[in-house]
């Protein structure tokens, strides 16, 4: 699929190099098609990292897309320059008055706190209010999801007594619905945090169906009736060595942590990173893809 980025972003070259094909702003404007938009919410800190990794995901699709990057107005980034996010990004008054086809609002680092402590939540909640009205499907992830849970459906998140960090195997509680087409009946998704939204919660709030859980991680993937609002507790999206790196800074600064489960081979962290998940990842944003495509109408503007 052909990803139409801007021509200087960093995660450009680096997923050029991989061989996957993202078009220039120049050849995009001479397609004589109607490319989805996609805006991507990206609190991660590392947020370069983040691009590639959902670029690359993306990239899997014969559908051309147009992404734009926003980050927070309300907060400012330790990792990520002001100028770097002001010539990649936007902020939320630059899209307000558009509309696009899908839209992902990624994890934060900011799980063990109270959501409504996080600086930028008003902000956040905002844009989720803007988003019923103005997307025709958001995919939450991680931290993501859980925000999303609460502010539309007032699900809580529990704090675990331990970090859930590893790879984990999954099931579909579905086994017919559009996302999870072409998945295996046993299937692994990493996760890395410190919190957890309860089944029995989700259960109660009839919009909501679980489409896939694990015994070990509990709920992975939830979503409303529509498929309007899409949450996936992990992070399908990391990259081989996202456990690894994690893993390896916080031993760096001698946080108690423990080898991330079922990821390097034999579980030992001098051994190399045994990968079991990029193939249901690409074909969860494949299937996310091609419903927004099914869904979405032609004028984007008949969004609401």
């Amino acid at each position: 699929m052909p990803i139409k980025a801007l021509d200087k972003l960093p995660a450009k070259s680096i997923l050029t190099d991989e061989g996957i094909f993202v078009m220039d702003e120049s050849r995009a404007s001479h397609q004589d098609i109607r490319a989805l938009k996609v805006l991507v919410l990206n609190l991660m800190p590392n947020k370069q990292q983040t691009e590639v990794q959902l670029l690359r995901l993306m990239s899997n699709s014969p559908l051309q897309i147009d992404v734009d990057f926003m980050h927070m107005e309300t907060h400012i980034s330790k990792n990520t320059s002001m100028d770097y996010l002001a010539h990649f990004y936007k902020v939320f008054d630059d899209v307000k008055d558009q509309k696009f086809d899908g839209m992902i609002i990624t994890g934060a680092p900011v799980e063990q706190m109270d959501l409504k402590e996080v600086n930028y939540w008003k902000e956040l909640t905002e844009i989720m209010e803007w988003s019923k009205t103005h997307v025709t499907s958001v995919f939450h992830i991680c931290w993501g999801a859980q925000a999303g849970l609460y502010y539309h459906y007032g699900i809580p998140k529990y704090q675990l007594p331990k970090k859930m960090f590893g790879v984990f195997p999954h099931t579909k509680v579905y086994k017919h619905y559009d996302l999870l087409r072409g998945f295996d009946d046993i299937f692994y998704v990493p996760h890395s945090r410190h919190t957890e939204v309860h089944k029995e919660d989700i259960l109660k709030v009839p919009e909501l169906t679980i489409l896939s859980e694990s015994a070990e991680s509990g709920v992975y993937i939830v979503a409303n009736h529509n498929f309007r609002q899409i949450f996936v507790m992990g992070h399908s999206e990391y990259d081989s060595n996202a456990l690894k790196n994690e893993y390896f800074r916080d031993k760096e600064k001698g946080l108690d942590i423990d080898v991330p489960k079922n990821y390097f081979k034999d579980n030992d962290p001098n051994k190399e990173v045994v990968s079991m998940w990029k193939a249901h990842s690409s074909l969860l944003y494949t299937n996310w893809l091609n419903f927004v495509y099914q869904e979405t109408p032609y004028d984007i503007n008949e969004i609401c």
